[in-house]
């Protein structure tokens, strides 16, 4: 029989599964996050884009789209979901990679809005995918479990 947890103790989370933006055109944004981040759909469709990143996956979903619940054809529903204003995500990078996505943005026209150097040696790029949502690519160093 497993330990019972007291109600104020939450259950071990594990890792982040999915991360999901809103977009306001999803042939733009493949475009960008193929053509530019050189990522490959896994499941496309008229709602919605997933692309593996690593062991978690990035969904692009089109807003406006989520305001009802989706009701799956092998059952369950996933409820309600949307979002507006710019957010924030970042990708893992390894150090050595950081000079050369520099130059594969710049190259492609996507402007590189800020730098840091992060006191235990990370380095983050960051810009702008085409709907204003801020990307980062972070070496390690950044957090304590980064």
């Amino acid at each position: 029989m497993a330990p019972a947890l007291s109600p104020a103790t939450p259950p071990r989370l594990g890792r982040v599964v999915e991360t999901g933006l809103y977009v306001d055109d999803l042939d733009r944004a493949a475009a960008f996050y193929e053509g530019v981040m050189g990522l490959s759909p896994m499941l496309r469709d008229a709602r919605f884009i997933a692309y593996p990143v690593a062991d978690t996956v990035l969904l692009l979903f089109l807003r406006g789209t989520g305001d009802e619940p989706i009701t799956l054809p092998f059952g369950g529903a996933i409820p309600p979901h949307d979002g507006t204003g710019r957010l924030h995500f970042a990708f893992a990078v390894a150090a050595a990679d950081i000079e050369p996505w520099r130059a594969h943005l710049q190259a492609r026209g996507v402007a590189i809005e800020g730098e840091v150097h992060w006191p235990k040696g990370s380095i983050s790029l960051y810009f702008r995918d085409p709907d204003g949502n801020l990307a980062e690519l972070a070496s390690p160093g950044l957090w304590a479990n980064y």
